[in-house]
């Protein structure tokens, strides 16, 4: 008997040892070493991509009004939810929620939780990435429009531009956790600051120039863009679901702080809420500006991706297509990485898979290829903007961590803090139902005129 009981001893001690290595090669955890500023660019990288792009389209839908409530309302809940992930990453003394579905499984239980967050959270981080190769394409065919006007080139479709895209994905993916890809999120970051600011200035102008041209008879229309009232009503739920998008950070907020070094003394949960404020604050700037001098430019006849607008001045917005393209490069990278550690953990722990390289070669050219597929098969961004942005973001954004807080923290019932909790819940709730409806719509319509692998 006493046998028996050192042998059960010794086989857990085994399967923990396992798993301790295991943890050093799988991406998430291998590398606990990042500074606070590394949670500032993977944030901003995370954040300020295809969405802030979208705002000036999403404005066209909801209005001035509307359009202003939805973008600072959603920049305040945000946040607030983002402060309650990085407070709950080492809830419990001595262990650290690593994975967004991990801290899930504590709140809700353990097969409860990984149901509810972990189908979620996929759908957001392989939404995220098929809409970041149709940006990328989008941004190429863009350039090489504006740089080949007058020379006769040839047309080249969309479809060839998302394989162009996807092609240093294959290497990139390549690249073993969060921490190697900091160059790339860096370089991510600066860009979307850079190509934020080039579209706020060239939007600004633009509206200047459209504001002597109103003195003139020839006014912006800022009416809504739709023409009946289904196509108004729809519009608004779709927009909703486009500034959800914009707000992308919380599906790897934990996988990010999970890289960052913690010691009782010196919990993880400083530097990674100092990158956060950082970060937020570059957001605030690269959010408001793109989104309201945008519309003000253009009104309702501006494009799903405002970069696609603006032609002048033509060498400073191929520059800017060019920085978008940098930016989803390495924003494509940050959601793909909790999607690798979910892949191979799966691979390795239940199919017995030996970790190495291979096996990493294998499955993560597999996941790239399969984004860049879907991609070319429906290359819609307006639609998938405000489809992914309801039916994922806004559960794993608004309401979900407000959730896991009063399950967790357990607030006075009826208090303050409660009341923030519920009524944030409320409104990610019904963001996640109108916004889902919206986005379907979008794409059902965008797909009645699309030609497949045009």
């Amino acid at each position: 008997m006493e046998e028996f009981v050192e042998a059960l001893k010794d086989r857990k001690q085994e399967e923990k040892l396992k798993h301790a290595n295991l943890d050093d090669w799988l991406p998430i955890t291998s590398s606990r070493t990042a500074k606070w500023y590394y949670s500032a660019f993977h944030n901003v990288t995370a954040m300020v991509g295809a969405g802030v792009l979208g705002l000036p389209f999403a404005m066209s839908q909801l209005g001035w009004g509307l359009g202003a409530v939805a973008i600072v309302m959603s920049f305040v809940i945000t946040l607030y939810t983002l402060w309650q992930l990085v407070e709950m990453h080492e809830l419990v003394p001595g262990k650290r929620f690593d994975r967004y579905h991990e801290l899930g499984q504590h709140a809700f239980g353990k097969r409860l939780g990984l149901w509810i967050i972990l189908p979620l959270q996929i759908i957001v981080m392989v939404g995220t990435d098929i809409v970041y190769m149709v940006t990328g394409g989008q941004s190429l065919r863009k350039f090489h429009d504006l740089v080949c006007q007058g020379h006769h080139c040839t047309d080249i479709r969309l479809t060839f531009w998302i394989m162009i895209f996807a092609a240093p994905h294959f290497v990139l993916s390549l690249l073993p956790n969060f921490n190697s890809i900091s160059s790339v999120s860096g370089a991510a970051a600066v860009m979307s600051l850079a190509y934020s600011m080039i579209a706020f200035l060239t939007s600004a102008v633009k509206g200047s120039a459209g504001a002597a041209a109103s003195a003139a008879g020839n006014a912006v229309d800022y009416g809504l863009r739709a023409s009946t009232p289904a196509g108004r009503a729809f519009g608004m739920l779709s927009a909703l679901g486009t500034v959800s998008f914009a707000y992308a950070a919380h599906n790897v907020v934990l996988e990010i702080q999970a890289t960052i070094p913690s010691t009782p003394e010196s919990p993880s949960k400083r530097p990674m809420w100092r990158g956060v404020v950082a970060a937020y604050a570059i957001v605030a700037l690269c959010y408001f500006s793109v989104a309201f001098a945008g519309y003000y430019a253009f009104g309702n006849a501006v494009d799903p991706n405002v970069l696609i607008t603006l032609d002048r001045p033509r060498w400073l917005i191929a520059a800017a297509n060019l920085m978008v393209v940098v930016h989803v490069v390495g924003g494509y990278q940050v959601f793909a990485m909790p999607m690798f550690d979910m892949i191979e953990t799966l691979l390795v722990k239940r199919h017995k898979f030996a970790p190495g390289f291979w096996l990493r070669f294998a499955a993560r050219s597999a996941y790239v290829a399969a984004t860049m597929f879907v991609g070319i098969t429906f290359p819609f961004f307006d639609g998938l903007l405000g489809f992914f942005g309801g039916f994922g973001f806004a559960p794993t954004t608004y309401f979900i961590p407000c959730i896991m807080w009063l399950i967790l923290k357990k607030p006075k019932k009826y208090g303050l803090t409660w009341f923030i909790n519920i009524i944030c819940i409320v409104i990610g709730v019904l963001l996640t139902l109108v916004s889902s409806i919206g986005g379907l719509r979008q794409i059902i319509l965008d797909a009645k005129n699309y030609k497949l692998y045009s």
